[in-house]
């Protein structure tokens, strides 16, 4: 399914299950695929419906490169449009974070819940370690095999399988942003959110892996220091994906957070 947005943008959707509606919004360069460890459990009980970020997956070649965050979530409005949903409980993870940030800011209507994983608050100002730059710098030039392997450290955890990194390489290839679509996303890099977390109105769990090389937990705290009783909640044993080091903590996490804010009370 598409969303048709006003540039002529085509945004791919997807829906599983039924129940209270999930938005779940993916990180850079992730096609929405990437939830499947998620989205198996979360459809048990809900009606969890993933996007294609512009540029990535079925959304590649979209226009309005650079994407902003703002152009972005409201290729998130759309998709919450056209699958007919007023409100649903909304997730983040990394990139996709700023988008659900973002949306709660802009349009708190249409957020009952909001969960924001493994992201921080805009670059600007955000907590970022130097060997993270460092890591960015040294991936340049690398063939995406090489930096593939390369950013292991970076997202997964020591104890995490390779069977399951490469489960995760498999999907994430089929439907990866490509080179092209990783740099119209890189606009999201200029969003700025810290001075503005204070208006969110909607219950908010923060979620971080513990061993974050790539976004440092400090991001968590400072997201959860800024919005109004938001609730911090460190994942041990996880790296960036943290979907993938410990998904059946982060799923019974989701799933007790949303039964514990209905979004019809």
């Amino acid at each position: 399914m598409h969303a048709t947005l006003p540039d002529g943008a085509e945004i791919a959707w997807y829906s599983e299950g039924s129940g209270e509606p999930v938005l779940l919004i993916m990180g850079l360069a992730y096609p929405a695929a990437s939830w499947f460890r998620q989205t198996e459990v979360l459809s048990k009980e809900h009606r969890v419906i993933t996007v294609d970020n512009r540029g990535a997956g079925d959304s590649a070649g979209a226009p309005g490169a650079p994407y902003t965050v703002e152009l972005m979530t409201s290729d998130c409005l759309a998709v919450l449009d056209a699958a007919g949903v007023e409100r649903a409980h909304v997730v983040g993870m990394s990139m996709g974070g700023l988008m659900a940030q973002e949306l709660a800011i802009s349009h708190p209507e249409r957020v009952g819940s909001l969960c924001l994983i493994a992201t921080h608050p805009g670059t600007a100002d955000g907590v970022w370690p130097p060997e993270v730059f460092e890591f960015l710098a040294a991936r340049q030039g690398m063939s995406p095999e090489q930096s593939r392997e390369f950013s292991i450290p970076f997202n997964y955890a020591a104890t995490t399988s390779r069977e399951l990194i490469e489960q995760d390489w498999a999907v994430r290839l089929e439907g990866t942003a490509g080179p092209e679509g990783y740099a119209a996303q890189g606009g999201t890099a200029v969003w700025a959110g810290l001075s503005r977390l204070p208006q969110i109105t909607a219950p908010t769990m923060v979620m971080y892996g513990t061993e974050d090389r790539l976004v440092h937990p400090g991001n968590g705290e400072r997201i959860a220091g800024a919005i109004p009783g938001a609730t911090l909640v460190p994942v041990e044993g996880a790296n960036h994906v943290l979907t993938t080091d410990q998904p059946e903590t982060v799923n019974q996490l989701l799933l007790g957070w949303f039964r514990d804010h209905p979004l019809t009370p």
